[in-house]
């Protein structure tokens, strides 16, 4: 395979618990309630607004939502998250080697280029798709065709690697062999209804793919 796309949160940064942090005060401060981990963790991998729309009274409360989120994320972003171990190796590995690398997020670029800036991959990745790229985010086809077409690559030469089911998803409707990762938040059992094309344990076995 020449072309590899990589999710980032629950994939190549470990920043779970910083994301349900995040939702968490978020919901405190608008809403005045709480809700299990559960429910935000299911939707993880689809667009912020996505998620925080499902629960807003209204298009301004949205937006009310995004910023608290979006600033208590970024402000506590470098003390939470951290990078999986060996995934960094690989990628450089991977980018010495001459692949082409695309991310593929369903984050906003503010919060993807502060995520490669943590892991120290910012000249491995020069192609970024973020939510704010796309008008339709995971689990729709179009962010990993439009980091295809970035890359100038061939569907049938990439493999989209990602830790939810948006991410199987959105990378199978374009055509792509998708890799379930499963050091992820996700259960086996809820990626296994996608019927990725890999399963991997361990950011080292990219390579034998």
């Amino acid at each position: 395979m020449k072309t590899y796309l990589f999710d980032l949160d629950g994939t190549l940064l470990d920043s779970i618990e910083l994301i349900l942090t995040s939702f968490h005060h978020t919901s405190r401060i608008h809403l005045g309630e709480e809700r299990p981990d559960e429910y935000w963790l299911a939707g993880v991998g689809t667009p912020l607004r996505t998620a925080l729309r499902a629960v807003a009274s209204s298009d301004e409360e949205t937006d009310a939502m995004l910023e608290t989120y979006r600033a208590f994320n970024l402000e506590h972003h470098d003390k939470m998250a951290k990078p999986y171990p060996g995934v960094v190796g690989v990628v450089q590995q991977l980018h010495k080697a001459g692949a082409k690398l695309a991310l593929v997020t369903s984050k906003l670029r503010i919060g993807a280029n502060r995520g490669l800036r943590l892991l120290g991959l910012e000249d491995e990745f020069p192609v970024r798709v973020c939510a704010d790229d796309v008008v339709n985010g995971k689990p729709h086809p179009e962010p990993v065709l439009k980091a295809l077409a970035a890359l100038d690559a061939r569907p049938e030469d990439a493999l989209f690697i990602g830790d939810s089911e948006h991410d199987m998803l959105s990378g199978r409707a374009a055509g792509v062999a998708t890799v379930a990762v499963t050091w992820g938040p996700f259960a086996r059992e809820t990626l296994e209804a996608t019927r990725p094309t890999h399963w991997i344990d361990r950011p080292t076995e990219i390579a034998r793919l």
